[in-house]
């Protein structure tokens, strides 16, 4: 799959997770993921090995949120990593968001974000054909 137009929040997170330690910023403003983030999280998202940064009880989850004009009401919809991989070989171009999420103190994080997909002819506007 390749990714177009990456954003990676590395030193965002990092700053966020210092203004907390710092006392800053308190945890219930880091720590306040939407229960609909956090249903995704549970059952569309990717675990990862990597512990939570504020609580450290239980893995982050990656949850991908998918975004394009071909969906109309479909857009905004959370699918695993393996489902946008095999979108993104027969799909027009559409935007990726990741965020990282922890379902036992709600922290969330926006991690990166990119543009995949099958790009679109500039002469033409339309859908290229990979060979």
């Amino acid at each position: 799959m390749i990714q177009r137009a990456f954003v990676d929040y590395t030193f965002q997170r990092r700053a966020a997770l210092a203004d907390l330690r710092a006392g800053r910023r308190g945890q219930t403003e880091v720590c306040d993921a939407h229960p609909y983030l956090v249903r995704a999280a549970r059952y569309h998202g990717d675990k990862t090995d990597r512990p939570c940064p504020v609580c450290r009880v239980e893995n982050v989850t990656l949850v991908h949120y998918v975004y394009g004009d071909q969906w109309k009401v479909g857009s905004g919809q959370a699918k695993t990593a393996r489902q946008i991989a095999s979108m993104a070989a027969r799909v027009s171009e559409f935007s990726v968001y990741v965020v990282e999420v922890c379902t036992t103190c709600d922290w969330n994080h926006l991690i990166e974000s990119f543009v995949t997909g099958v790009p679109a002819d500039p002469d033409t506007g339309k859908r290229r054909v990979r060979k």
